[in-house]
């Protein structure tokens, strides 16, 4: 069975990627959870993969990591799933968004950072964490009108779950954001996989300090 090593749940966005995936697509696997941010985290999670950072997946004694080669190599491992949209315009178009999510939107994710515990309240933003609410709003409402929704590509796929986290984000520090956007926030908590998530999230003690400043 796969093995998918994680960090705390409350926190830990690249982590909820590979997990909402995987639930998901009913794909099984045996969960690890690793506190992040302690003394010893370090360690344990090199004695996962090379990279010494969740999450990690893990298929027998080859180990696999960063959310995106996870995503990628269960693509691969399972080809009958849809995991990425069949049609080779639309997977390259769900393909550009999940990388431009993996790679950029830099002060959004630094200025508000992912905390399933965080009452919702407004946060001043800097004008280039706006822009990149902006083209996050954007992006979804091109999807959204050339797909049909309800997730960006129609059904459920990778790209909605590089994205699940941000949905959490503009949800917590009350950014404002369009009429269909809004729309596709609360198709991504109607999922299973999120209320799951959420309910483990909220339910853990530990608490990090650098993560509930505001």
């Amino acid at each position: 069975m796969l093995t998918l090593v994680i960090g705390n749940k409350r926190y830990s966005s690249w982590s909820m990627r590979p997990w909402i995936l995987m639930k998901e697509f009913e794909i099984r696997f045996e969960e690890i959870m690793v506190p992040l941010y302690r003394e010893d985290s370090k360690s344990v999670l090199f004695e996962q993969s090379p990279a010494g950072k969740a999450p990690i997946l893990r298929n027998g004694d080859m180990s696999v990591w960063d959310s995106l080669a996870i995503t990628e190599y269960l693509a691969d491992l399972y080809p009958d799933l849809p995991i990425w949209p069949r049609d080779l315009t639309t997977r390259a178009h769900a393909r550009a968004l999940a990388c431009e999510m993996h790679s950029g939107f830099a002060a959004l994710r630094n200025e508000c950072c992912m905390n399933f515990g965080r009452a919702p309240r407004s946060l001043s933003l800097s004008e280039t964490a706006r822009a990149d609410a902006d083209r996050i709003d954007a992006a979804w409402r091109d999807a959204l009108a050339r797909y049909g929704g309800p997730f960006l590509f129609g059904d459920f796929s990778a790209a909605d779950a590089m994205f699940a986290p941000v949905v959490l984000r503009l949800e917590s520090y009350m950014i404002p954001m369009s009429d269909e956007a809004q729309r596709y926030m609360n198709s991504i908590k109607s999922l299973a996989s999120w209320r799951e998530w959420s309910l483990s999230a909220t339910g853990e003690e530990w608490r990090l300090p650098q993560f509930e400043r505001d």
